[in-house]
């Protein structure tokens, strides 16, 4: 994976990212086609595994349960200080 500096932060982040709008409670919120918990959390698992370091998300994703998955899965798999999440209000 290539890395690059964020802006003048200084946080190193990978090239790709996560957009983590596919993952959610798929009965809450606007997006019905959504994974729910056991399904997102080997897309994310393996986003680490190939380097990815940075997760975007935002709480209009699934009424904000994109946020607690994502949040759950990135605490059981990653090291806080070796990944980027971002989120978004709408």
């Amino acid at each position: 994976m290539k890395y690059i500096r964020l802006g003048r932060s200084g946080l190193k982040v990978s090239q790709l990212g996560l957009g983590c709008m596919s993952y959610g409670v798929p009965e809450r919120g606007a997006h019905p086609w959504t994974l729910n918990e056991e399904k997102s959390r080997p897309f994310i698992n393996h986003a680490l595994d190939l380097g990815i370091n940075f997760f975007d998300t935002a709480n209009i994703y699934s009424d904000g349960t994109s946020e607690e998955i994502v949040g759950r899965a990135l605490r059981d798999y990653a090291k806080r200080d070796e990944i980027v999440l971002a989120t978004k209000v709408f």
